[in-house]
């Protein structure tokens, strides 16, 4: 009998390419969205196309915050794994509104945990962020780097990570933990800075930089995360890892590099910096290397270079 897994969020940009790669692989898969307006809905819809047409695929449409909704469905399709990926993105958008990212990130996966406690899942395998490190005190971040997070938006994957952990001590629940370090590439976020980047080079149009642009970013390409999430799931302790490129570069070197890929004349403009951001982030991966024996396999450059192919493609494709 084939496993049956329910990706929350799993219309995302994360969570499609995880369902994606667990129908290939032969699961059965429950995907759990809300299609949130918080970007064009359409393009979640797109994001499982493909998926619909599989048998082994179902879609439901609700959200965490609604807990009987969770109860209903590990009670009504035996569920064996879990794969969180629901959440309220956008750090900026947590700045403007944290409740909404509280209620979603930290009260929605509470909304799980306690679902699970009455039911047949084995395992749950918890998206969260390299926001909740925040504050630079060292790099690379090791999972012991001091958390202090500078936006609600870390904050609540914070605290989803402590109820995580509660909820493994007390009640024996099996959850690991992936800190993300911002991922990147086909069906990414349109308001993120490579999409934002990429489209303005193609356009040959001003790319508006906040603050100096000296911020550096650890990068992980999409196949790369969803490796590690479908690995998480057979390995992997009961803990927390970072999920990285293992590398870093500066905004300015990411505008520039997107630049030179795509022959642009664009210019760099810069702005006022804004609130919540972290000054820099970098993952030292060594602990997801020993256990559960993950590594990065695409750098930044290749990453770039497939993403921006992608993304040609599908721009020619909407303008057909």
């Amino acid at each position: 009998m084939s496993k049956k897994i329910l990706v929350t969020g799993g219309a995302g940009f994360i969570g499609s390419h995880v369902v994606d790669r667990l129908l290939t692989e032969g699961k059965e898969v429950i995907c759990l969205d809300n299609f949130d307006a918080y970007y064009d809905p359409a393009i979640k819809h797109s994001n499982i196309k493909l998926a619909s047409k599989n048998k082994n695929f179902k879609l439901i449409e609700g959200d965490i915050r609604d807990g009987e909704l969770i109860k209903r469905i590990l009670s009504e399709e035996s569920i064996d794994y879990i794969i969180h990926e629901a959440a309220q993105a956008g750090v900026r958008a947590s700045v403007r509104d944290p409740r909404k990212v509280h209620e979603v990130n930290t009260t929605g996966t509470l909304n799980i945990l306690e679902a699970v406690l009455n039911s047949s899942v084995k395992k749950i395998v918890n998206a969260s962020s390299s926001s909740v490190y925040g504050k630079v005190k060292y790099l690379p971040f090791d999972e012991e780097h001091p958390k202090n997070p500078v936006s609600p938006y870390g904050a609540s994957k914070l605290a989803a990570e402590h109820y995580c952990r509660v909820f493994s001590e007390l009640y024996g629940l099996k959850i690991t933990s992936l800190r993300y370090f911002t991922v990147y590439g086909p069906r990414m976020r349109p308001d993120l800075a490579i999409s934002i980047f990429t489209r303005k080079a193609l356009s040959n149009e001003p790319i508006e930089i906040f603050g100096d642009g000296t911020k550096t970013r650890d990068f992980t390409y999409i196949d790369d995360a969803v490796s590690a999430t479908t690995m998480a799931m057979k390995k992997g302790s009961n803990e927390a890892y970072n999920i990285g490129g293992g590398t870093r570069i500066s905004v300015n070197g990411l505008a520039k590099k997107i630049i030179e890929i795509t022959g642009s004349k664009s210019k760099i403009m810069y702005f006022q910096n804004v609130k919540g951001d972290a000054e820099h982030t970098l993952a030292d991966v060594s602990k997801a290397e020993k256990e559960p024996g993950w590594k990065p396999r695409i750098n930044i450059n290749d990453g770039l270079r497939k993403f921006i192919g992608e993304f040609k493609i599908a721009q020619e494709r909407r303008m057909k």
